[in-house]
């Protein structure tokens, strides 16, 4: 199966991380999936980087210095986080190109614009081929799809995004990228060696909840 990349626009690590994954996706060695992260969320029962004060505020300046250090442009929307519904279900009703999933992440993380409604997707609908986005927005198989696609994500074991699974091993964030390029050039990796054995590890105590 080849490798999926699940990310949410919503995140500026998937961002970042796509300026990576592009040539990976284009030259067929990875599935670009796009899938809600706040239903991950839910069904994790668990909260957002971006729903935790004090780490809410460590995980922006960390994105803005790792686009820094990277070359990236990146442009925060007016207001984070924000509701990534509507730019999903147009990302997939693109079929996932590169060309849409470039548009639709340079429109809010390098101009910086919130694509929560259809009148704030029209001129990136527009580029993309649709006239409508409103129609693309309520039309039930993209609806679906985008659901099948969180739900694949969930069954994967994903916890956040951007992730990589490459078969049933994830790889989570932009700073992992080097992991990952390791283990798509030699899947092996992780079956020998000290990276074999992490899984055996005991937890030594658990926290009550």
């Amino acid at each position: 199966m080849t490798p999926r990349w699940y990310f949410d626009f919503v995140s500026p690590f998937s961002y970042l991380h796509w300026q990576k994954m592009r040539p990976l996706v284009e030259a067929g060695r990875v599935e670009a999936v796009p899938i809600v992260f706040g239903a991950v969320l839910h069904a994790l029962q668990i909260r957002g980087p971006a729903e935790i004060p004090g780490k809410r505020e460590f995980i922006y300046r960390q994105a803005l210095w790792q686009a820094r250090r990277e070359g990236v442009p990146l442009v925060f929307p007016p207001a984070h986080p924000f509701n990534p519904l509507a730019a999903l279900r147009l990302c997939v009703a693109a079929d996932c190109t590169p060309q849409a999933i470039d548009a639709i992440f340079d429109a809010i993380w390098h101009e910086g614009r919130t694509l929560d409604t259809p009148q704030a997707l029209a001129g990136v609908a527009a580029g993309l081929g649709f006239d409508d986005p409103a129609a693309v927005l309520a039309d039930p198989a993209v609806k679906q799809r985008l659901r099948a696609n969180t739900d694949a994500a969930l069954e994967a074991g994903v916890f956040g995004v951007p992730t990589l699974a490459v078969g049933p091993d994830l790889f989570w964030g932009n700073d992992s990228h080097d992991l990952m390029l390791a283990v798509l050039d030699d899947p092996g990796l992780l079956r020998e060696g000290p990276l074999a054995g992490v899984d055996a590890i005991p937890v030594g105590v658990e926290r009550r909840r």
